[in-house]
Formats: C-alpha cells, structure tokens, sequence
C-alpha cells in the first residue's frame, strides 16, 4: 500500500462518515417535528383546571377555534405571545387556552402572572401526560416556552403554528385560512 492509496482512503472514509452525519442529523432533526396536520386528538380530551375559577374543562369541550400556547411565568416571550393574544380576543371570537408546562410553577403564580397582565382567558397547569403527548404529537418545542408555541384548532383538525412571537393579524390570518 503506497501513500496515495492511504489518502484516497482516508478522504473517502472521511466522506462517507460525514455523509452518514448528515444524514443521521436531519433524521434526528426531522423527527423532532411532526407535521403540522395532527393526527391524534387525544390529548384534547385530557381534564384541566382553569386556575383562576377552578372550573373543569377539556379543550375538546371549548367553542373552536381554539389558540391553544404553551407557556411559562418566567418566559418574556411567552408574555409578549400572550399580549397578541389578548390583542386578538378584542376583535376576535377565538377561544384561548394557556398551559403552563413549567412543573415548578404553581396556581398562584399563575393567578399573579394574568393578573398583572390583564390575561383573561383560560389557563391550567399542563399534567405530565398532556405534555408528553403534546410533544408526541407536535415535537419537543412545544415544550419549550421560548419558542412561543401555539396550536390553532380548529372543527376536525389540529395545527402547530411556526415558532417565534405570532402578531394578533398574523393569528387572525392563520385562523381563517385553517379553519
């Protein structure tokens, strides 16, 4: 074996490994999200408690279309999600619901956070299993309040809106072309 051999080889190794990383990569990556057209509802019938009457509900039970935003308190993007929210429930019959996915928050501050902040809709602590199938259903970002995450359903379908702070028309826009 001459020295030329061993180059050839070690660049088509080399080659070969990193095409196997990106292709592995964006598997990962791809899985990560699913489509935006759920499949699954059951995660809508799971029982919630609205912190701020105590009153039961399911979003299944909820008038559509429903704005359903993960959140945390301690998330200034989630806020200013929620503020577009609040813009949009002035001109708008949309229904909305917040869950909080922080496992270390409380009713309490919850209770504080809408009441600082004028936010009257309906908000509940989001269980385990809700999570879990939430980011079954929808992948792990929905999950990370940051990326302010909204799910818009609507009569017979769900769908993740794209990640980042949604304005109220941007909101109303994707309300009316989804449902």
């Amino acid at each position: 074996m001459d020295f030329e051999d061993f180059d050839r080889r070690t660049y088509i190794l080399a080659g070969s490994a990193a095409a196997l990383f990106v292709f592995i990569a964006f598997g990962m990556a791809y899985g990560q999200e699913s489509p935006n057209e759920a499949g699954s509802s059951q995660w809508q019938e799971i029982n919630l408690e609205d912190v701020n009457s105590g009153q039961s509900f399911t979003i299944n039970q909820l008038e559509r279309p429903v704005l359903v935003e993960t959140f945390a308190v301690w998330c200034p993007t989630c806020t200013n999600q929620q503020n577009e929210i609040k813009k949009l429930k002035r001109s708008s019959n949309v229904t909305s619901v917040s869950l909080d996915v922080d496992s270390n928050e409380d009713k309490q501050q919850i209770r504080q956070h809408t009441q600082e902040n004028g936010f009257d809709w309906r908000y509940a602590i989001s269980p385990p299993e809700l999570t879990r199938m939430l980011i079954q259903e929808y992948g792990n970002s929905i999950a990370n309040p940051p990326s302010a995450p909204v799910i818009l359903v609507c009569q017979n379908t769900s769908k993740r809106l794209s990640n980042g702070v949604k304005t109220a028309s941007t909101l109303q826009d994707q309300i009316q072309e989804a449902c």
